[in-house]
C-alpha cells in the first residue's frame, strides 16, 4: 500500500486504534501518531448477528472485538464528516475489518484510498512503514 504523503492511517486489531499520519512520503512512509482513542463498544447487535449467520459463538471475546470494530468505524464516520482528514487508508485484522465495513457512512467512504486486511496492530513503527512498502 503507497500512502501519500499527510493521508491517515487507522490501524485496527480487535483491542486497539491508532490513528497515524505519514509525515514521508510514499516511497518513504514517516508515521506519526495522531490520535488513540479509548473507545467504548457497547456495539453489540450487529456482531451478535454477524455471529449467528456464520455459527460462530465463540463467546464474549468475539463479541468484543466485533463491538470494538463497529466503534472504530463510528469514530472515523464522526472524524470525516467533521473534516479531519482529506485521505484514510485502514489496515485492520479481516475480521475487525468485515464488521467495520457494515458501519462506513458515506463520508468515510468519500476519503478512504485503501484498505488492508492485516494484523499489524502492537507492531513497532518501523515495521508497520516496512509492510506499508511491501504491500
Amino acid at each position: 500500500m503507497r500512502l501519500p504523503h499527510k493521508a491517515h492511517l487507522a490501524i485496527v486489531d480487535g483491542e486497539r486504534f491508532v490513528l497515524m499520519i505519514n509525515n514521508g512520503s510514499p516511497d518513504e512512509p514517516s508515521l506519526g501518531e495522531v490520535a488513540s482513542p479509548e473507545l467504548d463498544g457497547q456495539n453489540y447487535s450487529a456482531g451478535v448477528r454477524h455471529q449467528d449467520e456464520v455459527g460462530q459463538r465463540h463467546g464474549r471475546t468475539d463479541l468484543d472485538e466485533l463491538a470494538h470494530a463497529a466503534a472504530v468505524a463510528e469514530w472515523l464516520n464522526r472524524a470525516a464528516l467533521d473534516g479531519m482528514f482529506e485521505r484514510l487508508a485502514i489496515v485492520a485484522d479481516p475480521k475487525s475489518l468485515g464488521e467495520m465495513r457494515r458501519h462506513y457512512h458515506k463520508a468515510l467512504q468519500d476519503v478512504l484510498i485503501a484498505e488492508e486486511a492485516k494484523t499489524v496492530g502492537g507492531e513497532p513503527l518501523s515495521r508497520i512503514e516496512s509492510k506499508l512498502l511491501s504491500a
